[in-house]
Protein backbone atom coordinates (compact mmCIF):
# COMPACT_ATOMS: atom_id res chain seq x y z
CA UNK A 1 0.00 0.00 0.00
CA UNK A 2 3.11 2.50 0.65
CA UNK A 3 4.65 1.42 -2.51
CA UNK A 4 1.51 2.47 -4.58
CA UNK A 5 0.89 5.72 -2.50
CA UNK A 6 4.60 6.35 -3.29
CA UNK A 7 3.97 5.02 -6.92
CA UNK A 8 0.89 7.39 -7.74
CA UNK A 9 3.04 10.86 -6.31
CA UNK A 10 5.95 10.12 -9.18
CA UNK A 11 4.49 12.60 -11.52
CA UNK A 12 3.58 14.92 -8.54
CA UNK A 13 7.69 14.37 -7.36
CA UNK A 14 9.25 14.98 -11.01
CA UNK A 15 7.85 18.45 -11.02
CA UNK A 16 11.03 20.61 -9.76
CA UNK A 17 13.01 18.47 -12.92
CA UNK A 18 10.37 19.00 -15.12
CA UNK A 19 10.48 22.56 -14.83
CA UNK A 20 13.70 23.25 -15.02
CA UNK A 21 14.23 21.51 -17.85
CA UNK A 22 11.75 23.26 -19.69
CA UNK A 23 12.96 26.66 -18.73
CA UNK A 24 16.85 25.40 -19.53
CA UNK A 25 16.04 23.87 -23.02
CA UNK A 26 12.91 26.38 -24.18
CA UNK A 27 12.53 29.49 -21.84
CA UNK A 28 15.84 30.88 -21.46
CA UNK A 29 17.16 33.53 -23.71
CA UNK A 30 20.85 34.69 -23.81
CA UNK A 31 22.09 37.84 -24.90
CA UNK A 32 23.96 38.79 -28.07
CA UNK A 33 27.85 38.82 -27.90
CA UNK A 34 30.67 39.54 -30.38
CA UNK A 35 31.91 36.38 -32.37
CA UNK A 36 35.95 36.82 -33.25
CA UNK A 37 34.58 38.64 -36.68
CA UNK A 38 33.28 41.60 -34.64
CA UNK A 39 29.50 40.51 -35.59
CA UNK A 40 26.94 40.74 -33.36
CA UNK A 41 25.60 37.04 -32.35
CA UNK A 42 23.30 35.53 -29.71
CA UNK A 43 24.39 33.17 -27.52
CA UNK A 44 22.92 29.82 -27.17
CA UNK A 45 24.28 26.96 -25.11
CA UNK A 46 25.52 25.27 -28.24
CA UNK A 47 26.90 28.10 -29.37
CA UNK A 48 28.86 28.87 -25.66
CA UNK A 49 30.86 25.49 -26.04
CA UNK A 50 32.23 26.81 -28.99
CA UNK A 51 33.09 30.07 -27.80
CA UNK A 52 34.68 28.45 -24.58
CA UNK A 53 37.15 26.69 -26.74
CA UNK A 54 38.02 29.96 -29.23
CA UNK A 55 41.31 30.88 -29.67
CA UNK A 56 40.15 34.81 -28.89
CA UNK A 57 40.07 35.01 -25.24
CA UNK A 58 37.99 38.23 -25.61
CA UNK A 59 34.96 36.24 -27.13
CA UNK A 60 35.88 33.41 -24.06
CA UNK A 61 35.09 36.04 -21.85
CA UNK A 62 32.11 37.23 -23.43
CA UNK A 63 30.60 34.19 -23.82
CA UNK A 64 31.07 33.35 -19.91
CA UNK A 65 30.08 36.46 -18.62
CA UNK A 66 26.68 36.93 -20.78
CA UNK A 67 26.34 33.17 -19.99
CA UNK A 68 26.28 33.01 -16.01
CA UNK A 69 25.16 36.41 -15.58
CA UNK A 70 21.80 35.25 -17.17
CA UNK A 71 21.29 32.77 -15.16
CA UNK A 72 22.46 34.51 -12.13
CA UNK A 73 19.03 36.95 -13.02
CA UNK A 74 17.29 33.63 -11.92
CA UNK A 75 19.14 32.37 -8.68
CA UNK A 76 15.99 32.58 -6.78
CA UNK A 77 14.23 30.63 -8.86
CA UNK A 78 16.57 28.30 -9.58
CA UNK A 79 17.64 27.86 -5.88
CA UNK A 80 13.81 27.06 -5.10
CA UNK A 81 13.65 24.26 -7.65
CA UNK A 82 16.98 22.41 -7.04
CA UNK A 83 15.81 22.92 -3.28
CA UNK A 84 12.58 20.92 -4.12
CA UNK A 85 14.27 18.82 -5.59
CA UNK A 86 16.46 18.14 -3.14
CA UNK A 87 13.37 17.81 -0.48
CA UNK A 88 12.09 14.83 -2.67
CA UNK A 89 14.97 13.30 -2.93
CA UNK A 90 14.68 13.21 1.29
CA UNK A 91 10.89 12.69 1.18
CA UNK A 92 11.22 8.93 -0.74
CA UNK A 93 14.63 7.55 1.14
CA UNK A 94 12.97 8.53 4.35
CA UNK A 95 9.66 6.84 2.91
CA UNK A 96 11.56 3.33 2.44
CA UNK A 97 13.50 3.84 5.83
CA UNK A 98 17.09 4.79 4.16
CA UNK A 99 19.15 7.00 6.94
CA UNK A 100 19.78 9.18 4.16
CA UNK A 101 19.36 9.84 0.67
CA UNK A 102 23.05 9.05 -0.38
CA UNK A 103 22.27 5.11 0.61
CA UNK A 104 18.83 4.96 -0.88
CA UNK A 105 20.74 6.30 -3.79
CA UNK A 106 22.99 3.67 -3.94
CA UNK A 107 21.29 0.54 -3.01
CA UNK A 108 19.55 -0.58 -6.14
CA UNK A 109 23.63 -0.94 -7.36
CA UNK A 110 24.30 -2.44 -3.89
CA UNK A 111 26.86 0.11 -3.09
CA UNK A 112 28.43 1.23 0.05
CA UNK A 113 28.40 5.02 0.61
CA UNK A 114 32.12 4.14 1.59
CA UNK A 115 32.71 3.94 -1.89
CA UNK A 116 31.37 7.05 -2.86
CA UNK A 117 32.91 9.02 0.21
CA UNK A 118 36.29 7.07 -0.95
CA UNK A 119 36.13 8.83 -4.32
CA UNK A 120 36.17 11.98 -3.01
CA UNK A 121 38.97 11.57 -0.43
CA UNK A 122 40.92 10.16 -3.04
CA UNK A 123 40.51 12.69 -5.54
CA UNK A 124 40.79 15.46 -2.54
CA UNK A 125 44.37 13.29 -2.00
CA UNK A 126 45.38 14.23 -5.42
CA UNK A 127 44.24 17.43 -6.08
CA UNK A 128 48.01 18.32 -6.29
CA UNK A 129 48.01 16.84 -10.14
CA UNK A 130 45.41 19.18 -11.15
CA UNK A 131 46.83 21.57 -9.57
CA UNK A 132 49.76 20.80 -11.30
CA UNK A 133 47.60 20.69 -14.73
CA UNK A 134 46.63 24.34 -14.15
CA UNK A 135 49.87 25.23 -13.96
CA UNK A 136 50.70 24.06 -16.75
CA UNK A 137 47.73 24.93 -18.37
CA UNK A 138 48.46 28.63 -17.66
CA UNK A 139 52.32 28.34 -19.14
CA UNK A 140 50.92 26.87 -22.46
CA UNK A 141 48.81 29.70 -23.11
CA UNK A 142 50.98 32.15 -22.28
CA UNK A 143 48.96 33.83 -19.75
CA UNK A 144 49.86 35.82 -16.57
CA UNK A 145 46.99 35.21 -14.83
CA UNK A 146 43.99 31.49 -15.59
CA UNK A 147 40.59 32.56 -15.35
CA UNK A 148 37.56 30.32 -15.52
CA UNK A 149 37.07 30.62 -19.20
CA UNK A 150 40.53 30.25 -19.83
CA UNK A 151 40.29 26.52 -19.13
CA UNK A 152 38.07 24.75 -22.39
CA UNK A 153 40.71 26.68 -24.77
CA UNK A 154 43.12 23.63 -26.69
CA UNK A 155 46.26 24.12 -25.42
CA UNK A 156 47.27 22.59 -28.83
CA UNK A 157 45.34 24.77 -30.89
CA UNK A 158 47.46 24.44 -34.49
CA UNK A 159 47.36 20.82 -34.84
CA UNK A 160 44.81 19.98 -37.72
CA UNK A 161 44.84 16.46 -39.10
CA UNK A 162 42.33 14.64 -41.72
CA UNK A 163 41.73 11.26 -41.01
CA UNK A 164 39.59 9.36 -43.74
CA UNK A 165 37.34 6.60 -42.59
CA UNK A 166 39.07 3.96 -43.65
CA UNK A 167 42.59 4.90 -41.89
CA UNK A 168 40.39 5.59 -38.85
CA UNK A 169 39.25 1.60 -39.00
CA UNK A 170 42.53 0.40 -39.09
CA UNK A 171 44.10 2.90 -36.36
CA UNK A 172 40.55 1.26 -34.11
CA UNK A 173 41.80 -2.29 -34.70
CA UNK A 174 45.55 -1.89 -34.40
CA UNK A 175 45.04 0.26 -31.14
CA UNK A 176 42.79 -2.38 -29.89
CA UNK A 177 44.66 -5.54 -30.40
CA UNK A 178 45.89 -5.60 -26.97
CA UNK A 179 42.30 -7.16 -26.39
CA UNK A 180 43.19 -10.17 -28.19
CA UNK A 181 42.26 -11.93 -31.61
CA UNK A 182 38.23 -12.33 -31.02
CA UNK A 183 37.44 -9.31 -30.12
CA UNK A 184 39.49 -7.64 -32.94
CA UNK A 185 37.91 -10.74 -35.22
CA UNK A 186 34.52 -9.36 -34.03
CA UNK A 187 35.42 -6.11 -34.30
CA UNK A 188 36.26 -6.15 -37.87
CA UNK A 189 32.85 -8.24 -38.55
CA UNK A 190 31.12 -5.85 -37.08
CA UNK A 191 32.77 -2.79 -39.25
CA UNK A 192 32.18 -5.09 -42.81
CA UNK A 193 28.77 -5.83 -41.72
CA UNK A 194 26.84 -3.11 -42.09
CA UNK A 195 26.75 -2.25 -37.97
CA UNK A 196 27.62 1.66 -38.60
CA UNK A 197 25.76 4.54 -39.99
CA UNK A 198 29.29 6.09 -40.93
CA UNK A 199 28.46 10.07 -42.40
CA UNK A 200 26.12 12.77 -42.10
CA UNK A 201 23.24 12.33 -43.97
CA UNK A 202 20.00 14.34 -44.36
CA UNK A 203 17.35 14.37 -41.83
CA UNK A 204 19.83 12.45 -39.44
CA UNK A 205 20.21 12.84 -36.00
CA UNK A 206 23.19 14.51 -34.40
CA UNK A 207 25.87 12.89 -32.10
CA UNK A 208 26.61 9.49 -31.89
CA UNK A 209 26.18 6.39 -30.12
CA UNK A 210 25.84 2.61 -29.80
CA UNK A 211 22.07 0.64 -30.45
CA UNK A 212 20.62 -2.31 -30.57
CA UNK A 213 17.84 -5.06 -29.50
CA UNK A 214 18.53 -8.09 -27.54
CA UNK A 215 18.44 -10.12 -30.56
CA UNK A 216 19.86 -8.11 -33.15
CA UNK A 217 23.79 -6.73 -33.39
CA UNK A 218 24.25 -3.37 -32.27
CA UNK A 219 24.14 -0.47 -34.35
CA UNK A 220 26.39 2.27 -34.06
CA UNK A 221 24.92 5.85 -35.44
CA UNK A 222 27.98 8.50 -36.59
CA UNK A 223 28.40 11.88 -38.18
CA UNK A 224 32.31 11.01 -38.90
CA UNK A 225 33.74 14.32 -40.32
CA UNK A 226 37.27 13.38 -40.81
CA UNK A 227 38.97 14.75 -37.50
CA UNK A 228 40.76 13.12 -35.13
CA UNK A 229 38.21 13.12 -32.36
CA UNK A 230 35.75 11.35 -34.75
CA UNK A 231 38.46 8.71 -34.28
CA UNK A 232 38.14 8.19 -30.90
CA UNK A 233 34.17 8.36 -31.07
CA UNK A 234 34.33 5.60 -33.43
CA UNK A 235 36.34 3.54 -30.94
CA UNK A 236 34.67 4.56 -27.72
CA UNK A 237 31.01 3.80 -29.42
CA UNK A 238 32.18 0.49 -30.58
CA UNK A 239 32.96 -0.40 -26.97
CA UNK A 240 29.41 0.12 -25.95
CA UNK A 241 28.42 -2.19 -28.98
CA UNK A 242 30.77 -4.73 -28.59
CA UNK A 243 29.69 -4.93 -24.35
CA UNK A 244 26.06 -5.35 -25.80
CA UNK A 245 27.08 -7.58 -27.94
CA UNK A 246 28.93 -9.76 -25.41
CA UNK A 247 26.48 -9.79 -22.80
CA UNK A 248 23.48 -10.53 -25.51
CA UNK A 249 25.01 -13.17 -26.33
CA UNK A 250 25.68 -14.88 -23.01
CA UNK A 251 22.76 -13.49 -20.80
CA UNK A 252 19.29 -14.62 -21.17
CA UNK A 253 17.15 -10.98 -21.56
CA UNK A 254 16.63 -10.13 -17.81
CA UNK A 255 20.55 -9.87 -17.43
CA UNK A 256 21.68 -8.46 -20.95
CA UNK A 257 21.16 -4.77 -20.01
CA UNK A 258 24.53 -3.98 -18.05
CA UNK A 259 23.78 -1.16 -15.83
CA UNK A 260 24.47 2.37 -15.97
CA UNK A 261 27.75 2.30 -13.36
CA UNK A 262 29.11 -0.21 -15.90
CA UNK A 263 28.30 1.91 -19.29
CA UNK A 264 30.93 4.04 -19.55
CA UNK A 265 34.26 1.19 -18.45
CA UNK A 266 33.96 -0.73 -22.12
CA UNK A 267 33.71 2.11 -24.57
CA UNK A 268 36.73 4.54 -22.25
CA UNK A 269 38.88 1.38 -22.05
CA UNK A 270 38.76 1.51 -25.94
CA UNK A 271 39.57 5.09 -25.97
CA UNK A 272 42.64 4.54 -23.53
CA UNK A 273 43.68 1.47 -25.77
CA UNK A 274 43.42 4.02 -28.56
CA UNK A 275 45.29 7.07 -27.43
CA UNK A 276 48.40 4.97 -25.94
CA UNK A 277 48.38 3.60 -29.19
CA UNK A 278 48.61 6.78 -31.21
CA UNK A 279 51.06 8.25 -28.93
CA UNK A 280 53.73 5.17 -29.00
CA UNK A 281 53.26 5.40 -32.93
CA UNK A 282 53.84 9.46 -33.54
CA UNK A 283 56.94 10.95 -34.14
CA UNK A 284 55.04 14.57 -34.73
CA UNK A 285 55.41 16.48 -31.41
CA UNK A 286 52.33 18.63 -32.37
CA UNK A 287 50.39 15.76 -32.39
CA UNK A 288 51.61 14.26 -29.85
CA UNK A 289 50.68 17.35 -27.49
CA UNK A 290 47.33 17.67 -28.71
CA UNK A 291 46.70 13.89 -28.13
CA UNK A 292 47.81 14.60 -24.67
CA UNK A 293 45.97 17.42 -24.55
CA UNK A 294 42.67 15.33 -25.52
CA UNK A 295 43.27 12.81 -22.66
CA UNK A 296 44.22 15.51 -19.85
CA UNK A 297 40.66 17.07 -20.85
CA UNK A 298 39.08 13.60 -20.47
CA UNK A 299 40.69 13.24 -17.17
CA UNK A 300 39.66 16.53 -15.82
CA UNK A 301 36.04 16.42 -17.09
CA UNK A 302 35.22 13.14 -15.91
CA UNK A 303 37.02 12.59 -13.06
CA UNK A 304 37.84 15.71 -11.00
CA UNK A 305 35.22 17.83 -12.56
CA UNK A 306 32.23 14.90 -12.11
CA UNK A 307 33.97 14.19 -8.26
CA UNK A 308 33.21 17.75 -7.63
CA UNK A 309 29.61 17.60 -8.82
CA UNK A 310 29.37 14.29 -6.24
CA UNK A 311 30.66 16.50 -3.48
CA UNK A 312 28.43 19.59 -4.03
CA UNK A 313 25.29 16.91 -4.07
CA UNK A 314 26.39 15.43 -0.96
CA UNK A 315 26.79 18.66 0.86
CA UNK A 316 23.26 20.25 -0.53
CA UNK A 317 21.44 16.93 0.89
CA UNK A 318 22.98 16.70 4.13
CA UNK A 319 22.71 20.33 4.79
CA UNK A 320 18.92 19.53 4.19
CA UNK A 321 18.41 16.01 6.12
CA UNK A 322 19.67 18.17 9.17
CA UNK A 323 16.85 20.95 8.66
CA UNK A 324 19.26 23.72 6.81
CA UNK A 325 18.04 25.57 4.00
CA UNK A 326 18.86 26.06 0.82
CA UNK A 327 19.17 29.72 -0.58
CA UNK A 328 20.86 31.21 -3.57
CA UNK A 329 23.62 32.30 -1.34
CA UNK A 330 23.97 29.65 0.05
CA UNK A 331 24.42 27.48 -2.87
CA UNK A 332 26.75 30.34 -4.64
CA UNK A 333 28.46 30.09 -1.37
CA UNK A 334 29.36 26.34 -1.73
CA UNK A 335 29.67 26.22 -5.05
CA UNK A 336 32.20 28.89 -4.79
CA UNK A 337 34.40 26.62 -2.00
CA UNK A 338 34.54 24.09 -4.00
CA UNK A 339 35.85 25.12 -7.70
CA UNK A 340 38.29 26.84 -5.19
CA UNK A 341 39.08 23.57 -3.53
CA UNK A 342 39.70 21.72 -7.02
CA UNK A 343 41.34 24.03 -9.33
CA UNK A 344 43.42 25.59 -6.71
CA UNK A 345 46.07 29.00 -6.93
CA UNK A 346 46.87 28.97 -10.23
CA UNK A 347 42.90 30.05 -11.15
CA UNK A 348 41.20 33.19 -11.01
CA UNK A 349 37.57 31.92 -9.63
CA UNK A 350 35.56 34.28 -11.26
CA UNK A 351 32.61 35.60 -9.10
CA UNK A 352 30.59 34.31 -12.55
CA UNK A 353 31.04 30.56 -11.74
CA UNK A 354 29.72 30.29 -8.53
CA UNK A 355 25.65 30.04 -10.33
CA UNK A 356 27.17 27.07 -12.73
CA UNK A 357 24.91 24.84 -10.14
CA UNK A 358 22.16 26.86 -11.31
CA UNK A 359 22.39 24.87 -15.05
CA UNK A 360 23.60 21.52 -14.41
CA UNK A 361 20.77 19.23 -15.20
CA UNK A 362 22.12 15.93 -13.41
CA UNK A 363 21.87 17.67 -10.17
CA UNK A 364 17.81 16.78 -10.33
CA UNK A 365 18.67 12.92 -10.57
CA UNK A 366 20.53 12.61 -7.34
CA UNK A 367 23.90 10.82 -7.11
CA UNK A 368 24.22 10.22 -10.38
CA UNK A 369 27.57 11.87 -11.85
CA UNK A 370 30.11 9.66 -9.88
CA UNK A 371 29.49 6.93 -12.06
CA UNK A 372 30.69 8.36 -14.66
CA UNK A 373 34.45 9.22 -12.37
CA UNK A 374 34.55 5.52 -10.73
CA UNK A 375 33.65 3.78 -14.91
CA UNK A 376 36.53 6.06 -16.00
CA UNK A 377 38.81 5.29 -13.66
CA UNK A 378 37.59 1.75 -13.39
CA UNK A 379 38.52 1.64 -17.33
CA UNK A 380 42.17 3.35 -17.17
CA UNK A 381 42.84 0.77 -14.57
CA UNK A 382 41.66 -2.73 -16.35
CA UNK A 383 43.93 -0.68 -19.35
CA UNK A 384 47.22 -0.71 -17.04
CA UNK A 385 46.37 -4.49 -16.05
CA UNK A 386 45.85 -5.46 -20.14
CA UNK A 387 48.87 -3.80 -21.15
CA UNK A 388 51.22 -5.38 -18.32
CA UNK A 389 49.71 -8.45 -18.04
CA UNK A 390 48.30 -9.23 -21.41
CA UNK A 391 46.13 -12.60 -21.87
CA UNK A 392 45.40 -13.08 -18.53
CA UNK A 393 44.21 -9.59 -17.96
CA UNK A 394 42.16 -9.66 -21.70
CA UNK A 395 40.61 -12.92 -20.29
CA UNK A 396 39.52 -11.37 -17.27
CA UNK A 397 38.08 -8.30 -18.60
CA UNK A 398 36.07 -10.30 -21.71
CA UNK A 399 34.83 -12.00 -18.75
CA UNK A 400 33.40 -8.96 -17.16
CA UNK A 401 32.04 -7.96 -21.02
CA UNK A 402 30.00 -11.40 -21.05
CA UNK A 403 28.82 -10.71 -17.60
CA UNK A 404 25.50 -8.25 -18.37
CA UNK A 405 23.98 -7.08 -15.33
CA UNK A 406 24.07 -11.09 -13.61
CA UNK A 407 25.66 -9.78 -10.72
CA UNK A 408 25.82 -6.57 -8.67
CA UNK A 409 28.37 -3.99 -10.18
CA UNK A 410 30.84 -4.32 -7.89
CA UNK A 411 31.44 -7.90 -7.99
CA UNK A 412 31.49 -7.90 -11.98
CA UNK A 413 34.61 -5.17 -11.73
CA UNK A 414 35.95 -7.48 -9.40
CA UNK A 415 36.58 -10.19 -12.55
CA UNK A 416 39.05 -7.85 -14.33
CA UNK A 417 40.61 -7.51 -11.25
CA UNK A 418 39.82 -3.87 -10.44
CA UNK A 419 37.85 -3.47 -6.77
CA UNK A 420 36.10 -0.54 -6.29
CA UNK A 421 35.57 -0.80 -2.92
CA UNK A 422 39.56 0.05 -2.28
CA UNK A 423 40.98 3.56 -3.33
CA UNK A 424 43.40 1.59 -5.72
CA UNK A 425 41.80 1.95 -9.49
CA UNK A 426 40.97 5.76 -8.54
CA UNK A 427 44.65 5.97 -7.26
CA UNK A 428 45.67 4.51 -10.48
CA UNK A 429 43.98 6.47 -12.67
CA UNK A 430 44.99 9.84 -11.43
CA UNK A 431 48.90 8.53 -10.90
CA UNK A 432 48.60 7.92 -15.05
CA UNK A 433 47.13 11.51 -15.04
CA UNK A 434 50.34 12.59 -13.26
CA UNK A 435 52.51 10.69 -15.87
CA UNK A 436 50.61 12.34 -18.55
CA UNK A 437 51.41 15.73 -17.30
CA UNK A 438 55.24 14.52 -17.38
CA UNK A 439 54.98 13.29 -21.19
CA UNK A 440 53.30 16.80 -21.89
CA UNK A 441 56.02 18.69 -19.87
CA UNK A 442 59.08 16.97 -21.88
CA UNK A 443 57.24 17.84 -24.83
CA UNK A 444 57.98 21.53 -24.35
Amino acid sequence: EEERLLAMSADLSSAAGNIFNMFNNADIKFPTIKDETGQEVELTKGRYGRYMESSDRRVRQEAFTALYSTYGKFKNTLASTLASSVKRDIFYARARKYPSVLEAALDQDNISPKVYEQLINTVHDKLDYMYRYMKLRKKMLGLDKLHMYDLYTPLVSDYRVEVPYEQAREQVLNGLKPLGDSYLSLLKAGMESGWIDVYENEGKTSGAYSWGTFDTHPYVLMNYDNKLDDVFTLAHELGHSLHSYYSNKNQPFIYSQYTIFLAEVASTVNESLLIDYLLQNSNNRQEKMYLINHYLEQFRGTVYRQTMFAEFEKIIHEKVEVGGGLTPDELCKIYRELNTLYFGPEVVIDQEIEIEWSRIPHFYSAFYVYKYATGFSAATAIKEQILKEGEPAVIRYLEFLKSGSSDYPLNLLKKTGVDLATPQPVEQALEYFGRLLDQMEELL
